[in-house]
């Protein structure tokens, strides 16, 4: 078992401990052959077959799958000072073929053969990362269909939705992970959950200040503020500008460009809506706006309303929550190499047990590659022994003519190695490879690593 698999698979709690072993296997192959379906990443009929009945074991869920990689990103947790920003998503996982057993439909799709119905599963994933990007591991992950909340959009027509308690809701899911992962990590007081404009429940602001834990989320509401004869947005209007802030934005088309935001903060009290009043009060938060002014060429103008817990003195305090909150792209990162670079939409699993199974264990297959890229932009002068083995570091050398100077000998200069493998030109002014060179390399080195040492072996008899 590679050394990277044991250490993601140790603190986790199995039913038999053959279950272990075919885990392990399982995620060797699949972190190998990144994007290959079972029966390429697996390579032989009985592998495969195992790989089959290891996904329809009644005996395995994602919970059992992820326990040992929760614990592993506990301890990352553990030993990184300071505070961990949770990113909180959810994506969909759309199989648009016959609906598997359990798998309930997302959407209907317009293709050349007609209309068809797009069912699949859909996942909300809580990653930790550092405040300088590095990823840390998942903390919490929640499968579901949308079989189970089937008449959900109709009963809007009749109900008014605030009225329906959160736990009849999709939205739910935002709750159980932020309290799932508070509890996994055991630390709160360090944690700062951040979410996009779905994450802007008044239930969530209570959840989290019953974990005693913290949360940034981009507000999709103008909810009543004060004493409750005003609203959020008419404070923040009479706020002065507190000083402006640059971002860096890049619009549809790729091209990258600075933003100016004007920045305004403000603490006040935030009230619930009326029908929430009878089991949540108001909260004293902090409203941070950051308001481009204009219109911008090719791309939307940046208007980030954000709600905190979190205190905010002064126009620095401001700019750190505007660059916590810019960090919540990296989690529809990971979510995009779950799908483009593992592959997790091409499986033919026909169960939503099954389905979410594999998914459960490409989650781990995607945090490693989204690790080692982004850990050669955190920390590009550490070893090369953290994210490579002893073979694929040999390998490496002698695809690059020899082993570095000592000075060299650095994980970023090695990932680059790699990424090369991947397409990556390594020009003078080329950004650091991306996460889609980094697994196509991945995959190449496994296969030359593979060659070596069969040449090695023929060479010595």
């Amino acid at each position: 078992m590679d050394a990277w698999v044991e250490h993601e698979l140790s603190g986790g709690a199995f039913p038999d401990l053959r279950l272990k072993s075919r885990l392990g296997r399982l995620l060797g192959d699949l972190g190998e052959r990144i994007g290959g379906t079972l029966p390429m990443a697996c390579q032989d009929w009985a592998a495969t077959k195992a790989a089959y009945r290891f996904c329809d074991n009644p005996r395995i869920d994602d919970g059992v799958i992820l326990a040992g990689h929760v614990a592993a990103t506990a301890a990352r947790f553990a030993a990184v000072p300071g505070t961990v920003l949770i990113l909180h998503d959810t994506t969909e996982f759309s199989f648009t073929r016959n609906t598997p057993d359990g798998v309930g439909y997302l959407s209907y799709v317009k293709g050349r053969h007609g209309t068809h119905t797009a069912c699949g599963v859909l996942l909300h994933s809580s990653l930790l990362v550092t405040t300088d990007g590095r990823p840390l591991g998942l903390a919490a992950v929640k499968f579901w269909s949308r079989k189970g909340f089937k008449g959900t959009n109709a009963r809007k027509r009749t109900v008014n939705p605030t009225t329906v308690p959160i736990e009849q809701k999709e939205s739910v899911r935002w709750l159980e992970n932020i309290t799932r992962s508070t509890q996994e990590l055991g630390d709160p007081g360090r944690c700062v959950h951040i979410g996009d404009r779905e994450a802007d429940i008044f239930e969530l602001f209570h959840a989290a200040h019953d974990a005693r834990t913290h949360f940034l989320v981009r507000t999709a509401v103008d909810r009543l503020a004060g004493r409750g004869t005003t609203t959020v947005a008419k404070v923040m209007r009479r706020q002065p500008i507190r000083g402006v802030h640059e971002v860096e934005v890049r619009d549809d088309h790729g091209n990258v460009s600075t933003a100016t935001v004007q920045v305004r903060f403000c603490r006040l009290t935030v009230h619930p809506s009326p029908a929430k009043r009878k089991r949540y009060g108001p909260l004293s938060l902090t409203a941070i706006h950051a308001i481009e002014r204009g219109r911008p060429k090719g791309r939307e103008p940046i208007r980030w309303k954000l709600l905190t817990d979190l205190p905010v003195d002064d126009l620095t305090a401001a700019v750190e929550k505007l660059d916590w909150y810019a960090m919540r792209w990296k989690i529809e990162t990971f979510h995009k190499v779950l799908k483009s670079g593992c592959g997790a939409e091409q499986s033919k699993l026909r169960t939503v047990a099954r389905l979410t199974n594999l998914l459960a264990v490409l989650c781990v297959v995607g945090w490693r590659v989204f690790w080692l890229t982004m850990t050669s932009r955190a920390t590009p002068d550490a070893v090369p022994e953290v994210a490579f083995t002893p073979a694929e570091i040999a390998v490496l050398d002698r695809i690059a003519g020899g082993p570095p100077e000592a000075a060299q000998r650095t994980v970023s200069r090695y990932l680059v190695e790699v990424a090369k493998l991947g397409g990556y030109l390594a020009r003078k002014n080329d950004p650091p490879p991306g996460n889609m060179v980094v697994w196509r390399g991945l995959t190449r080195l496994n296969d030359l690593c593979l060659g070596f040492e069969l040449n090695d072996q023929v060479v010595g008899n």
